[in-house]
């Protein structure tokens, strides 16, 4: 019998193509997905997307959807004990991996592996390393169709929010942005590939801004923020 895993779905292309390699590979069970939501929007965390697209994805990719719900502005601790909660349920139902659509971000890797032991359980990552340009490209090649839900002022205009990602936009980026957006540069969701049963139906909102405060590192650093253009996705 093949190992059971729950898969961490984000909504956007990374998760996407580490679903499609692990469907392929055929190493696990992939019991369900699991999403963290704000408790008080209803949106994913990060991807401004809205729970009813979360589970119209779902229901075209055929796997059942846990939702973990996280408070709007939760502590590290807060968040430790309802992600230990959580997984622990998990594991009790005899899953014994989590995979997840990271590629390069050592310290991200290194939490979650440790927090996955401390309860006897396995992080697996099918992306891990791999040329983000290439993976970006394979993505398109292999029939994923993807939209800019979120981009880090910082990094990109407002502009980039709301875009499809296809080969124009990846020659429009500037030369200090990852393709895939590995370092928080910009965040999506992806609504039809070879995964799908059918494409996700939704239409294109308003885009809004929001800021957030940045961690202060010590008592003299100054009061800044990041900020967010969030292209608003309503169901259809």
């Amino acid at each position: 019998m093949k190992p059971k895993a729950i898969f961490n779905w984000s909504s956007g292309k990374d998760s996407a193509l580490a679903l499609y390699k692990t469907l392929n590979e055929d190493h696990f069970e992939v019991t369900s997905l699991l999403t963290s939501v704000n408790e008080e929007f209803q949106r994913i965390s990060m991807h401004g997307v809205h729970i009813d697209l979360l589970q119209q994805q779902a229901s075209s990719l055929g796997i059942p959807l846990k939702i973990m719900q996280i408070p709007k502005e939760p502590s590290m601790e807060q968040y430790r004990e309802i992600m230990n909660k959580t997984m622990t349920e998990i594991q009790s139902q005899g899953v014994t991996h989590s995979i997840f659509g990271d590629i390069f971000l050592e310290d991200l890797r290194k939490y979650r592996e440790e927090q996955l032991h401390a309860i006897g359980m396995e992080a697996v990552f099918p992306l891990w390393k791999q040329n983000t340009l290439d993976l970006i490209h394979e993505f398109l090649a292999i029939g994923f169709k993807t939209i800019v839900t979120c981009v880090n002022e910082t990094y990109l205009d407002k502009s980039f929010a709301g875009r499809i990602i296809d080969q124009d936009f990846i020659n429009d980026l500037p030369e200090n942005v990852d393709p895939c957006g590995e370092n928080g540069e910009f965040h999506t969701f992806t609504f039809d590939g070879p995964i799908f049963k059918q494409p996700v139906s939704f239409e294109i909102g308003e885009t809004v801004k929001k800021t957030y405060p940045k961690p202060k590192s010590d008592e003299n650093d100054t009061e800044e923020e990041y900020v967010f253009w969030f292209c608003d996705l309503i169901s259809k």
